[in-house]
């Protein structure tokens, strides 16, 4: 039964006009493709720095306050662009992406990548003055930056597989 309502839903998705619309236009979906890139690495890039700044990397020379304020706006901004322009170029093969085996994987590890980001802000970083700068940064805060690291390498590579599996 849900098979058939996902189904309905993916066909549904599928039919829209800007399904058609990616579908329909050349080069669209090259263009979404690249600026998909351009916002994972936005994402990726200082995500994994500000993560090995919470792995001791720079401890003497960075405040992680001062890391996250430059670096997770980008990441935030690189966020929204790879959502967007992801969604984008799901809908007009919605039926067949979802299908493949990668595509839970993907999506799980970006659920977990989320999970591990409010966890991190809503209880580790509260703490951040006591651990800041010079200071041993705390063991949640550690697993927080591994969780994320193998999180976003993970969907990195799951979002690749979509096209061969």
């Amino acid at each position: 039964m849900m098979a058939l309502v996902m189904d309905n839903v993916f066909s549904w998705l599928e039919d829209g006009w800007f399904a058609e619309a990616v579908r329909g236009t050349a080069y669209l979906y090259p263009m979404l493709e690249s600026v998909h890139i351009i916002g994972i690495a936005l994402l990726i890039g200082p995500a994994a720095a500000f993560d090995l700044r919470l792995l001791g990397l720079g401890r003497r020379a960075l405040r992680v306050t001062t890391a996250a304020n430059y670096l997770l706006r980008l990441s935030h901004l690189g966020f929204v662009i790879a959502a967007a322009t992801g969604v984008a170029m799901f809908l007009p093969g919605a039926s067949l992406i979802a299908d493949r085996g990668s595509a839970p994987w993907k999506l799980g590890l970006i659920l977990l990548a989320g999970l591990n980001i409010l966890i991190f802000h809503r209880r580790t970083y509260r703490s951040v003055a006591d651990w800041d700068m010079d200071q041993p940064t705390p063991v949640a805060a550690r697993l927080a930056a591994v969780v994320s690291l193998t999180s976003w390498s993970g969907v990195t590579i799951a979002g690749r597989l979509l096209a061969y599996t």
